[in-house]
């Protein structure tokens, strides 16, 4: 008979520590870089789309017609002309726009949007170019050790940013 009023203030006390915060509730793991990011970067989209009055496109959404898909797209990656280009090694042009939601994103995360889009493209293509050129990825990295440099500076730049925004107001 004694273990039931035991059980019950044992039960009190932890409903009361728990309420009053004395007892954390397991954190949750740490995003990877890459992830924290992304998700900096969605929460910024969204938000610039819901500014517009448009809903955040997610995976498996349904329900939402070719009109205003073509209204949500054309808000998150911007509208013809490109107004970024640059040709890879192989001859292929890639080209990005500056007037999306994504564009304002990258520019508030990546600081300088021009050059993130130069050093990214470049660096996100340097399997390829080893490739084309019939070259060691090593040389064809050690080319482009400018490019790679930046690319890390810019990245450790939208870290931090991404790290604070999130920090500071967390998605929604």
């Amino acid at each position: 008979m004694r273990a039931r009023p035991r059980s019950w203030g044992l039960a009190l006390v932890t409903g009361l520590l728990l309420l009053t915060g004395c007892v954390r509730q397991p954190a949750r793991p740490a995003l990877s870089p890459d992830d924290t990011i992304r998700a900096a970067q969605q929460e910024l989209t969204d938000r610039c789309l819901t500014r517009q009055g448009l809903t955040p496109p997610r995976p498996g959404q349904r329900g939402v017609n070719t009109a205003e898909q073509e209204r949500v797209a054309g808000a998150l990656f911007g509208r013809p002309p490109a107004e970024l280009s640059l040709t890879l090694a192989s001859g292929i042009p890639v080209r990005a726009h500056t007037d999306g939601c994504l564009a304002a994103a990258q520019r508030t995360l990546y600081g300088d949007e021009k050059r993130w889009f130069e050093v990214s493209t470049v660096v996100n293509n340097l399997r390829p170019e080893a490739a084309y050129r019939d070259r060691s990825l090593a040389s064809v990295r050690a080319r482009h050790r400018t490019e790679i440099t930046e690319w890390r500076r810019l990245r450790a730049h939208a870290l931090h940013e991404s790290a604070t925004l999130l920090r500071d107001h967390g998605p929604r």
